[in-house]
């Protein structure tokens, strides 16, 4: 049984796009931010599962913060229950209507390395006695946890969304590290297996353009590949830069002519719109106050991320960070 109380909020910020981010106190010095992304035909809200993240991606402000432990169920609910409240005030809705009408588990943490906890918030989100969402409609966004993604297919199968980042292993376990665990192939059969209890029929593969990292038309008929594996489609996320990540963006014609690879292959592929990043609310951006446990600071410095154009360029050299990102 779940006990939901009110999180106290520790700052509101509201971005010139209509994006709201809030920062919830958890306790123990640990703070999670919750982000609110209005649009014409619906609301969303991005939900954060840990306070910190182990994974470490590269790209991820959140992992650069890194771990201090799992949130419960409460402080997950916790989180829609106050910005569905708070947000019909501030909007003067109209009785019934909802300001919330999707959930994507894309905020703080890897969702599924918080399973026990993860599953019943999803059950009430969905319960037509507590918030009456469709499975359509809820999100659970994963780095690649394989076995987890099964038990999610058998336990409660919502939409699913994968932080790929790159079609190659050497270049994905620099960039997500959790890949040295469970390699693509092993992460591509778990999407396929998911698909049968799925709400869609296909799943979502979330690329985040990185300059002269993952960029090129080689990364992107890799990916083409991918796509004739599994039924998905592709979501490219423009980078948002921070210092300690020493990368960069990728420049906008760049990634047209990527995304442009693909839909010429007959690929599903949109380029995720910068929402909130002038209160750095943007993908990735999420960072919140963590009391890390896994001394992150010093992992993530340490070695350079390695530019691998295919499987076989293992003599590719060290990715360097441009002069302006470096500490």
């Amino acid at each position: 049984m779940a006990e939901l109380r009110p999180l106290e909020i520790l700052s509101e910020q509201a971005s010139a796009d209509g994006t709201i981010k809030w920062l919830f106190d958890v306790g123990g010095g640990n703070a999670v931010e919750t982000v609110f992304i209005p649009e014409a035909d619906r609301g969303t809200l991005c939900v954060s599962s840990q306070a910190g993240c182990a994974v470490g991606c590269r790209f991820c402000s959140t992992g650069h913060q890194g771990f201090s432990r799992n949130l419960t169920t409460g402080e997950i609910v916790a989180q829609l229950w106050f910005a569905e409240h708070h947000l019909r005030r501030r909007l003067n809705l109209a009785p019934g209507t909802r300001a919330i009408t999707n959930v994507v588990m894309m905020g703080m943490g890897e969702p599924l390395q918080n399973y026990s906890a993860l599953v019943p918030a999803l059950r009430i989100m969905l319960d037509d006695h507590g918030y009456g969402l469709s499975r359509r409609r809820v999100t659970v966004s994963t780095s690649g946890v394989v076995p987890m993604i099964d038990r999610l297919r058998d336990d409660c199968p919502v939409a699913l969304a994968v932080s790929l980042h790159a079609p190659f292993d050497a270049l994905r376990d620099d960039l997500v590290p959790l890949n040295r665990k469970y390699p693509i192939a092993e992460l591509l059969g778990a999407c396929e297996r998911y698909l049968d209890a799925a709400p869609r029929d296909f799943i979502t593969f979330e690329y985040c353009m990185l300059d002269e990292v993952n960029d090129s038309p080689e990364h992107a008929r890799a990916l083409v590949k991918i796509s004739q594996q599994v039924s998905c489609k592709f979501n490219l996320i423009p980078f948002n830069p921070f210092p300690e990540s020493g990368l960069k963006r990728s420049p906008r014609e760049r990634v047209s002519a990527f995304a442009q690879v693909l839909l010429d292959a007959g690929v599903v592929t949109t380029v995720r719109k910068t929402r909130g990043d002038d209160i750095d609310a943007a993908c990735g951006q999420l960072a919140g106050e963590v009391q890390d446990r896994t001394n992150a600071g010093k992992r993530m410095t340490r070695a350079p991320i390695r530019v691998h154009r295919s499987p076989s360029d293992a003599d590719s050299a060290p990715f360097v960070p441009p002069e302006e990102n470096r500490p």
